[in-house]
Order: C-alpha cells, then structure tokens, then sequence
C-alpha cells in the first residue's frame, strides 16, 4: 500500500502540474492543447541538466537547476503557441497538435545528436540521468519521497492565490471570459494572454521533469509522456478550472495510474489475473467516462479559443 500511495502521489503531481498550467492559459482565454509536447520538450531539458551538472554537486544545486531549466525551455517552447495563436490569430487546436508531433521529433533527434556524438556507434534516443537523480527523492520510513511532490504543492498554492486573491489573476481571468471588456477599462490583452500561456509552459516543463524520473533512470523521448498531457486536460475539465478541485481530479486519476504499476503486490486484484493491459488503460477510459458524464455541466472560461480582436465589440 506504501508503493501505490508513493505512485498516486508521484502521479497526481505531474497531473496537477500540467493541469494548473492548462488551466492559466484557458483562463487568459487561450487553449493549450499543445501540453503534451510541452512538457516533453521540459523533461529534456531537465533531464540534460541532471546529466550534466557536475559529478557531486550538492543535492539543492542539482535540484534547483533542474526546476529552472525544465520551466524555462517549457516556456520557450510555449511561446511558439503564443506567437502564432495570440499575435497571427491562428487555430488553437492546429497550433497545439503541431506543437505535440514538433516536440516528439525535435527531443528524439536532439538526445540522438548527443548520443551519436559520444559515441558514433549510439544512435538511440535514450537519456540516462540514473546518479543525479537520486538527489530528488528522501526514504522515509519506506515511503520514497519526493521533492517534488513539495514543487507541486507550492504551485498549488500559488496557483490559488494568483488567480482568486491578485489584481493581475482576477484581470486574466477577465480576459478569459470578457476579453472586450476587459480591454475597455484598460487590461492589456495580448499579454495577460501572453502571461497565461507562458505561466502554463513553466508548469507543463515541469510535469515534464516529474513524469520521466517517476521510478525510471533513463528515457527514450519517441515514447512521449504517455499521453499525460491531454489526461491532465481532462482533470481540469473534471475539476472545472479550479485549482482545488482539479487537485482533487489528479489524485483520483492518480489513482488509477498508479494501479497500473502496483496491481501484482496487491493480492485481490493479483488474484482476479486481469491483463496489464487493462491496468494501463484505466486511467483513459476512466477520463473518458467522467467527461461524458461532466461535460454538459462543466463551465468553461466563454473566451478561450477564440482569437482577441481589439476593433470587435
């Protein structure tokens, strides 16, 4: 039971992370269907730096250069979706599926230069980052913790207060909602939509980072995150744009992730000889449930996806 709480956790983390992060650019009025290569294009860069940061550097340097650099290339890479969304007014859901097939490819093939250039006989698209790895995660009394499990909660609690206790998330939101309006009593919206989608990339890049080091020393970029970004996608849509509930959504969700990778250890379910398979796919037919059952209720922000017109009122 220790193991599938240690999963649940891990798992509803990365959920939470890129969840929040859907959630900011959809309450600027911008809808980031794009979270999936996001957050792979995150995870690369983390785990780059994880690979090359120097041998016995301490624990907090190794940690905290691996948050920076995870958010800031999720954000560079965001911004793409930003330019062409926010400024050219193209089709948010072109541009997000483009962005996920872009960053599938542009991973595979950077991590193979780099392999190929250590060794010209390595043309894999493996990354290994097995040392410095261990620096993120502290035993407790059999439980594996890890930091970034604290990562997740600060971001929670920052994603709370920006959007409901600030004069900058309460604008966003009115971007999200009433972008006309909101622009005649003087918000500027292209960059509250500019902030929401950057905001969002941070936190994809860092689901990025969280899902590749969840129990594994090593990642091939072409298997992507597993469809993790559009699965977060529907937590916040289950949890209806708000932070709490869509916490709520990742542990649920979470939940059943984590069954995939524990149902041996637990005997009833061990016992029942159901295919692995079926643990795998839970998680998504679960989703897909949940959306039939919620979408007619659920409220999203009127804006989002729809291109900002300054001249139309």
């Amino acid at each position: 039971m220790i193991l599938l709480l240690q999963y649940t956790l891990t798992f509803a983390s990365v959920l939470i992370l890129v969840a929040l992060g859907g959630c900011f650019a959809e309450h600027s009025g911008v809808i980031n269907l794009g979270l999936e290569g996001i957050m792979i294009m995150g995870a690369l860069g983390g785990a780059l730096t994880m690979r090359y940061v120097p041998t016995g550097s301490p624990a907090i340097v190794m940690i905290l250069a691996v948050l920076v650099v995870s958010a800031l290339v999720g954000v560079i890479y965001s911004m793409l979706l930003a330019v062409a969304c926010i400024n050219f007014k193209a089709d948010q859901t072109i541009v997000g599926t483009a962005l996920n097939m872009l960053g599938v490819a542009a991973a595979t093939v950077i991590v193979k230069a780099i392999n190929t250039a250590a060794n010209p006989d390595d043309v894999s698209s493996v990354i290994q980052y097995a040392g410095p790895k261990q620096a993120f995660l502290v035993n407790i009394g059999g439980f594996e913790f890890n930091w970034f499990m604290v990562v997740t909660l600060i971001a929670l609690i920052f994603a709370y207060v920006t959007l409901y206790k600030t004069r900058f998330g309460l604008r966003m939101m009115a971007c999200g909602e009433h972008p006309q309006a909101a622009d005649s009593v003087g918000i500027n919206v292209y960059k509250m939509r500019w902030a929401g989608v950057m905001i969002s990339g941070a936190l994809g890049g860092l689901g990025g980072i969280v899902f590749i080091t969840a129990g594994v020393s090593e990642w091939r970029f072409e298997y992507g995150v597993a469809g993790f970004g559009f699965l977060s996608l529907a937590v916040m849509i289950f949890g209806q744009w708000k932070p709490i509930r869509i916490a709520l959504a990742a542990l649920l969700f979470g939940l059943f992730r984590a069954l995939s990778n524990v149902y041996m250890g637990i005997d009833f379910m061990a016992s029942l000889n159901i295919p692995s398979q079926v643990y795998n796919m839970m998680p998504y037919i679960i989703s897909l449930i949940v959306l039939a059952f919620t979408s007619k209720k659920s409220r999203a922000p009127k804006a989002e996806g729809i291109p900002y017109d300054k001249g139309q009122r």
